[in-house]
């Protein structure tokens, strides 16, 4: 404030002070204790609500605009990590130029064709082709009850499990794709990620780590076929003497996961694939230290080196069994244990029913 000006009052010896008003000024206003410039501004903007923009209007826009840049720039940044983390150096953006490499469809976001689950659909064509011989020729794979295959919608398929190589798991998902053009994931065991090379082969032709949180998006959330093997590694690690035996089928976790995400359970039977690359041994000690569940001597190793890798001309016959509708509500937190277990022993038996059946009709292991 400026000074006060005085005034002498009448009869006595003393200035009383007497206040003048006087305006303030620009500077004034911004050393006023309390009030900060940009409070004015705020209500000189809520007074431009009424009467018109004005500079409060500009005061306030200012700042929406810098928290809008901030927040393209955020998204930017983070669209950007998404991207690197979800497809690897595959889904990298060009950072010296700040544009994203396009793929295949058009997706700025991928530079390959390989999905959020390693699979190449590119790869795929290329195999199917060299495996079309083998699955024709070598295999001559038949199917019964195909057409209760779903077209659409996802569906959790259930087979036997058998070979040292198991042939059964690429003949199966080969003949799916290539009557339906569906893509086919085959939930697998850990070990296939632990072997250099295996794992990222088995990941591009579809293969995934058999979890239920993967299983449950493939299959609810993504809509895919699926394919799992209840045995695990104990149907192909059979004898051969225990042939078409079928294994326990673990804890009936792949009911839950039906359950879980809602889709029909689809049994198969397969017949053909013990005797393609059938055990007569095997060796433990080598076993446990490679770290494998198991280590097989097969009869095809007599044929020498070659013999170790590819499997017997045994024809192969693939039943599809009814699909099985669980009448329970998806998405729940918890299913009853014993109604998980009944109906896992459930589809283990009609598998095996039907396996016996096949084999009473069978004529030739080689001929069918």
């Amino acid at each position: 404030m400026r000074p006060m000006a005085a005034e002498r009052s009448p009869g006595k010896g003393r200035r009383r002070p007497t206040l003048v008003a006087v305006p303030p000024t620009e500077d004034d206003r911004d050393r006023t204790p309390g009030r900060r410039a940009g409070d004015e501004d705020a209500s000189a903007g809520s007074a431009a609500s009424t009467k018109g923009p004005g500079k409060g209007a500009k005061a306030r826009q200012a700042p929406e605009n810098a928290s809008t840049t901030r927040s393209g720039a955020a998204e930017h940044t983070a669209g950007t990590g998404t991207n690197a983390r979800s497809g690897g150096p595959e889904d990298a953006t060009n950072t010296h130029t700040g544009t994203a490499h396009t793929g295949p469809g058009g997706d700025p976001e991928r530079i390959s064709d390989v999905d959020e689950w390693g699979r190449s659909q590119h790869l795929r064509d290329i195999l199917a082709k060299l495996y079309d011989p083998i699955y024709d020729s070598w295999f001559r794979v038949e199917w019964e009850g195909f057409e209760k295959i779903p077209r659409e919608g996802g569906a959790l398929m259930v087979a036997n499990h058998a070979g040292a190589i198991p042939t059964d798991a690429p003949s199966i998902m080969h003949g799916i794709e290539r009557e339906l053009g569906r893509p086919v994931y085959g939930l697998a065991d850990e070990v296939f990620k632990k072997m250099p090379l295996v794992n990222l082969g088995w990941s591009r032709l579809g293969g995934v780590q058999a979890h239920p949180d993967n299983a449950y998006r493939l299959l609810r959330e993504q809509q895919h076929l699926v394919m799992v093997f209840p045995e695990g590694s104990k149907g192909p690690g059979k004898h051969y003497s225990e042939r078409y035996q079928l294994r326990r089928f673990g804890r009936g976790g792949f009911v839950q996961i039906a359950m879980r995400a809602g889709v029909p359970i689809i049994p198969l039977a397969v017949v053909g694939n013990e005797e393609s690359m059938p055990i007569i041994a095997k060796l433990p000690t080598v076993a446990k230290l490679l770290g494998l569940p198991y280590a097989p001597i097969t009869a095809n190793m007599m044929l020498g080196p070659l013999g170790a890798l590819v499997p017997f001309p045994a024809k192969m016959r693939i039943r599809v069994l009814d699909p099985i509708t669980l009448d329970v509500l998806p998405d729940q937190p918890r299913y009853p244990r014993s109604r998980i277990m009944d109906t896992s022993e459930a589809i283990r038996h009609a598998i095996q029913e039907e396996l016996y059946d096949m084999l009473r009709h069978r004529q030739s292991v080689w001929f069918g």
